[in-house]
């Protein structure tokens, strides 16, 4: 295979940004793209030259794709991936990967079973602050798990729900913050804790005139019996990103994009039965983990997913399989907060298919008087900075 040709379907906002993304990486033609509105394929596809489609089925037996980048609404991401890999499609599936963890799953076996790629647009991964911390935890600085914590705030006006039918509704979307702003977090905060085995959550509509939840929290107890707290809202300014994960060898915390890793010395096992002295207290240094600069953002994910089919490079930055973590995560938490107990891990899928089914039987559209489709401007400005750094480089 000489490139790899792409299609993108589902061309709002954030499909647009994607395509430009695709045509800047070598080795990655776009050659379709696909909506389900007739005026916005034929506008979007007059914008790049290329066909148009307003059935994905219609694209994939077309034949003329070897990968597709889904960013349609969340509902409609597990059903475009299996038809993908029936056709023996590669798929790069923007987040959440699905709306429940049985799609998800489902799509991670299609995967499998067709001997496709299934990639998750995650590009929070590649930035340098995280992978900072992740080096860190694979070296073995933080130990065994005491404590974790993560507070993730966003904030969205009604005019943002407005925007769109979907928004906001359990229909539209599966869920709230939880399902739309949080996932990128949910990730990097399982891809540094890995998951827990109980949640214990609850959820609620505070400020929004929306079906689903604009803020949850939850206690997590992990497979070690460590403890954890998770935070997240979409009503809150400045907004907060900040993870703590705290073992018995050191402590990493991120905040905003500051990363701090300390070790402790001795490790806090052996002080606690070591120290002599009653107000002694174990040192502690700073640790550094060697972590060489790298491409940032959604080209970079876009750029290993072609060379991972092109067998380029070994490992995708984000697989189905890991994806399916915050998706989990986001799943139990849900589920302990709607269904009012403690929700242990691994999910029970059709527990939580039933109470999804309940939700949305009594789901409504949003009245929308005219749909807005625009790309989240601190997203654009991030694409439009990755595209000024591959320029000047």
């Amino acid at each position: 295979m000489q490139g790899v040709r792409f299609g993108v379907i589902g061309v709002g906002g954030m499909g647009v940004a994607h395509a430009h993304l695709v045509q800047r990486v070598e080795q990655a033609q776009l050659v379709a793209v696909c909506s389900a509105s007739e005026e916005r394929t034929r506008q979007v596809a007059q914008q790049f030259g290329v066909p148009g489609f307003t059935d994905y089925r219609e694209l994939l037996r077309s034949g003329l794709v070897d990968a597709v980048l889904i960013a349609t609404p969340h509902p409609l991401h597990a059903q475009i991936a299996e038809t993908a890999f029936q056709h023996g499609v590669h798929v790069l599936c923007e987040k959440p990967l699905a709306i429940s963890i049985s799609e998800g799953r489902r799509m991670v076996e299609a995967a499998r079973q067709h001997g496709c790629l299934l990639g998750a647009m995650l590009q929070m991964r590649t930035e340098k602050h995280f992978r900072t911390a992740r080096k860190a935890v694979e070296d073995g600085v933080v130990g065994n798990l005491v404590r974790a914590q993560t507070i993730a705030t966003w904030c969205r006006s009604e005019a943002y729900y407005r925007s769109a039918s979907w928004r906001g509704t359990w229909a539209g979307e599966g869920g709230g913050v939880l399902m739309n702003q949080a996932p990128h977090h949910l990730d990097i905060f399982c891809w540094l804790t890995g998951l827990p085995r109980r949640v214990t959550a609850q959820a609620r509509t505070r400020y929004h005139q929306i079906e689903v939840e604009d803020e949850a929290f939850a206690v997590l107890e992990y497979p070690n019996g460590a403890h954890g707290y998770l935070y997240v809202n979409v009503h809150e300014m400045p907004p907060t990103r900040h993870f703590e994960v705290a073992g018995e060898r050191g402590k990493v915390i991120i905040d905003g994009e500051q990363v701090t890793v300390t070790r402790t010395v001795p490790p806090i096992p052996e002080y606690l039965q070591q120290a002599q002295d009653m107000w002694e207290v174990p040192a502690t240094e700073v640790y550094t983990p060697d972590v060489a600069d790298g491409e940032v953002g959604h080209e970079a994910v876009i750029r290993n997913f072609v060379r991972v089919i092109l067998g380029q490079e070994t490992a995708l930055i984000a697989p189905g399989e890991e994806a399916l973590w915050s998706l989990e995560l986001a799943n139990a938490i849900i589920l302990s907060a709607l269904r009012g107990k403690t929700v242990e891990l691994p999910v029970d899928g059709e527990e939580y298919d039933a109470l999804l089914r309940e939700l949305q039987a009594s789901s409504q559209p949003r009245q929308v008087a005219q749909e807005v489709r625009r790309t989240d401007p601190h997203i654009a400005r991030t694409i439009r900075m990755e595209q000024g750094t591959q320029d000047e480089g």
